[in-house]
């Protein structure tokens, strides 16, 4: 089984509608629901893409990752590229959803940094001023989108990867000025929470020195994650000290470079049990841990639990 493929997950690849080839796609809960009559979206999928969601209108709920959302008026969703994800109930939601690759936003900033945050917030609530503003980016997008669209030459890539840009830098979260969605709603109080800073952090700016270790550190982790498992071997990839990898990584996430390499780890553990049915063995194998019971311990530690009686607790999550 390849990284990041997940039996039983559906694996969704960016493929730009017809007409429109573009690496941003600007749709509605609408048209999702008009393109999907067998609620294929309320199952278990993980795209190779952003999907960012504003919610106008109405209420229901979003899974991402084995967190239960509650989305309502001024609901930001955000589900970055491998997040394991479902559409738990969207029938009364309306609002633009819109679809974008990777690389697509202009690099390097504060864009660039969330776009590649993997353990970044899915689900956040702005307040009225923010709000409005952020729908107005999104409507000014979408009105480029269509005239990219249907004629040709009007179309300029550069153009749109600016306006999503501009549109993420007004969604991203600020602060505790306005409560989250809600208290999401954990299968087991305690074991799902990731560790680590305030899941809102602002676009504020990091030393450039430190954000680019961090980013080389992010990106080699994202690559090799299931075949490194210590800060020393992707300081040596990259030419740095273990100290200057934790440095830049505290300083980024709040984590240590050990930790954040952990979380990952962890993060696609929790995948496998939930969502194939592998025994922990080949779990472990697949993760690059060459005893089942290193990664037994491994995961005992980490996510309080047994990998059997996560599963359990978790299975088709």
């Amino acid at each position: 089984m390849k990284s990041g493929q997940l039996p039983g997950v559906k694996q969704l690849r960016y493929t730009p509608a017809p007409g429109a080839q573009f690496d941003v796609e600007v749709l509605s809960f609408a048209q999702l629901r008009l393109m999907d009559p067998g609620r294929r979206r309320t199952r278990p999928q993980r795209p190779d893409f952003h999907v960012m969601a504003l919610v106008q209108a109405g209420v229901g709920r979003h899974t991402a990752d084995f967190i239960d959302h509650p989305l309502r008026e001024r609901t930001v969703v955000w589900i970055r590229p491998g997040v394991v994800h479902r559409w738990t109930d969207v029938d009364d939601v309306e609002g633009p959803l819109l679809l974008f690759t990777q690389g697509f936003p202009p690099a390097p900033g504060p864009v660039a940094q969330a776009t590649g945050d993997v353990f970044g917030p899915a689900c956040w609530r702005l307040d009225k001023e923010a709000w409005e503003l952020a729908m107005r980016a999104a409507d000014h997008l979408r009105h480029e989108h269509a005239a990219a669209v249907s004629n040709p030459r009007l179309a300029s890539a550069p153009l749109l990867a600016h306006l999503l840009s501009a549109l993420v830098l007004r969604v991203l979260p600020t602060g505790p000025a306005d409560a989250p969605t809600g208290t999401p709603h954990e299968h087991e109080p305690g074991s799902d929470r990731r560790p680590g800073p305030d899941p809102r952090p602002g676009p504020a700016p990091e030393p450039d020195p430190e954000h680019t270790v961090f980013r080389r550190y992010r990106a080699a982790v994202e690559e090799r994650f299931a075949e490194h498992h210590h800060v020393r071997d992707y300081a040596s990839a990259l030419g740095y000290e273990p100290r200057t990898l934790t440095r830049a990584t505290r300083a980024a996430t709040g984590l240590g470079a050990k930790q954040f390499l952990d979380q990952r780890i962890l993060l696609e553990a929790k995948r496998l049990l939930a969502h194939t049915d592998l025994p922990a063995a080949r779990c472990a194998e697949h993760l690059g841990f060459h005893d089942a019971a290193n990664f037994t311990t491994f995961f005992q530690r980490q996510a309080g639990l047994s990998p059997s009686r996560w599963r359990t607790r978790h299975n088709g999550r």
